[in-house]
């Protein structure tokens, strides 16, 4: 009688062993979850697409027009990092597309300005009647991917103005010989910009 109660003990020492070990090995393999943006909008990123995921290829929907994304620079600067897109407008005109999360997202629709002699440095800037304040400016790292007329990696300089209601102004020098461009920009509310990714790759 004895050795059966004894055979009990064993057989619910070993499977409470079994138990715990089994459930471990299932703790150990689910990683614990990521910090999460409470105010991020995940419905609408589902629905428009994700600015953060654009990449060469994806197709952008902007004022009624759909435009294919030709390349991107991905920036860094510090910890802190952001891209540019390049659209295909068909037109000749180029346009950039920036995204960037600070901690906000931002999307920033850029059109090049190629008659104007304005240079970076004073604190404010005028441009057709809109008033500019210096906002910030550094240099970045840039790698570029598929067509930006860019080389695959370097460095950029830029001066950033900020206008009212959204409206900016953006001077970058690409290495150390070129010349500075200007491009007027217009912030995106979320809303008004859809984008068809490609690929999930």
């Amino acid at each position: 009688m004895i050795w059966v109660v004894l055979l009990l003990i064993a057989l619910a020492v070993l499977g409470w062993w079994l138990w715990r070990k089994n459930n471990t090995r299932k703790d150990e393999s689910v990683p614990a979850p990521g910090p999460v943006d409470p105010f991020a909008d995940a419905d609408t990123d589902v629905l428009r697409g994700d600015p953060r995921r654009l990449k060469a290829a994806d197709l952008v929907e902007l004022y009624g027009k759909t435009l294919a994304v030709r390349g991107s620079l991905r920036l860094s600067e510090g910890d802190y990092q952001w891209s540019e897109h390049f659209l295909d407008t068909g037109t000749g005109v180029k346009r950039w597309l920036s995204v960037e999360a600070d901690p906000d997202l931002e999307v920033v629709m850029w059109e090049e300005i190629t008659d104007s002699d304005l240079q970076p440095g004073p604190r404010e800037l005028s441009y057709e009647g809109v008033s500019y304040r210096s906002d910030e400016k550094g240099t970045a790292r840039y790698v570029s991917e598929a067509t930006t007329g860019l080389a695959p990696t370097g460095s950029v300089k830029y001066h950033d103005y900020a206008g009212p209601d959204g409206q900016k102004l953006s001077f970058e020098r690409f290495g150390e010989e070129g010349k500075w461009e200007l491009a007027k920009g217009l912030t995106l509310d979320r809303n008004q910009i859809t984008i068809y990714h490609q690929s999930e790759a």
